[in-house]
């Protein structure tokens, strides 16, 4: 497992397991975040010229070496493309579709297995590594980092540390935890800080507890995960999160799940619930305007032309799911689509630049 880690030579990101906690964390802190703070983790003025690559990938999963042995091989998920992940990969990728920067997430299943003490110290190890391989490849990497839900304590200190110590970009959420969904009011100390923080969440779903091995021969992600951020979504409207912390900027991952496809039915279902007229006074469709979509594995015309009857192109983002989609792919899914070239720009660019404060100046 310390090879794997190793991709690129001499960078300090790939330490051992065992060493990366102790050897990093006075070291960057110090030295690589403010490196990287200073140079913004954006796009150069160099980079403005239109051969330089431009694109921000949002949805780009790195797996630091104990999240690999612990999660991926340990509890056997089947994600092998993310076992054999490593920073080098990353860059390649990015390099070959055009990506300057990619905002890093840890993937499902996330960090917590039960051991809320276990859940802490993964989660801080892996926002550590991140913020470490950010500072180690400046201007190409930023984080949304990981939190340990359900643990909401542990959780509240994690937001504490990921943005006032390394500098976080913005949090990264699993649509659900235990069968709980974002809008649980479990979960509402973490929501309230993160709306005062102004926070960008970015979500990622997981195979939910109630629907395992639901249908032969089709692997659960298939269908659960666009399935789970629906669920997740609604619970945000409709718990009144969505109204009550304004101030959070959500991205959905998969171009919204099946929520662009199920809008009416959310709409309906308002009109019937006149009780909910409080948590939800402007409406599903309003809020859901608000929220921002990721491209990752929604960039062809089944997935985008629901998307985009629902919200405008200012409220997409570039993302590929990286290791599981090319950069190369997505760019090429929505090129074929027939957008604008102000859209493109807007989806590869903008609206990200826009969203995330440190790359306002690329």
């Amino acid at each position: 497992m310390t090879e794997r880690a190793g991709g690129l030579r001499g960078c300090a990101c790939c330490a051992r397991p065992q060493d990366a906690g102790h050897v990093s964390r006075r070291a960057f802190l110090a030295e690589g975040i403010a490196a990287g703070t200073a140079l913004g983790l954006g796009v150069s003025s160099a980079a403005a010229q239109s051969d330089k690559p431009r694109r921000i990938d949002v949805h780009h999963h790195l797996a630091p070496p104990r999240w690999i042995s612990d999660v991926v091989v340990g509890r056997k998920t089947g994600q092998r493309p993310l076992a054999d992940w490593t920073p080098q990969r990353s860059i390649e990728d990015m390099d070959r579709g055009g990506v300057a920067t990619s905002i890093v997430s840890v993937s499902e299943p996330s960090v917590w297995f039960g051991d809320s003490a276990a859940a802490r110290a993964l989660a801080r190890e892996c926002n550590e590594y991140g913020a470490r391989l950010a500072a180690d490849h400046p201007g190409r990497f930023g984080q949304f980092a990981i939190l340990p839900l359900p643990d909401v304590e542990g959780s509240l200190r994690e937001i504490a540390y990921a943005f006032d110590t390394l500098k976080a970009d913005g949090i990264c959420l699993m649509t659900s935890y235990q069968s709980k969904y974002l809008g649980d009011p479990a979960f509402a100390p973490v929501m309230d800080e993160l709306n005062r923080r102004k926070a960008v969440v970015f979500t990622h779903p997981v195979r939910p507890d109630c629907c395992r091995n639901l249908v032969p021969d089709v692997a659960e992600p298939v269908i659960e995960l666009a399935t789970d951020t629906t669920r997740t979504v609604a619970s945000i409207l409709f718990s009144g999160t969505a109204t009550r912390c304004p101030d959070i900027k959500f991205i959905w991952s998969h171009g919204g799940g099946t929520i662009p496809f199920l809008t009416m039915r959310l709409v309906n279902w308002a009109n019937a619930r006149k009780d909910l007229k409080e948590r939800l006074p402007d409406g599903p469709v309003a809020e859901l305007k608000k929220f921002y979509y990721d491209t990752a594995q929604a960039a062809h015309p089944y997935a985008l032309s629901s998307l985009l009857r629902l919200v405008s192109t200012s409220q997409v983002v570039f993302g590929t799911d990286f290791p599981f989609v090319t950069a190369a792919a997505t760019a090429q899914g929505l090129k074929d689509f027939g957008l604008s070239a102000n859209d493109l720009a807007a989806i590869d660019h903008g609206n990200a630049a826009a969203l995330l404060p440190r790359l306002r100046a690329g």
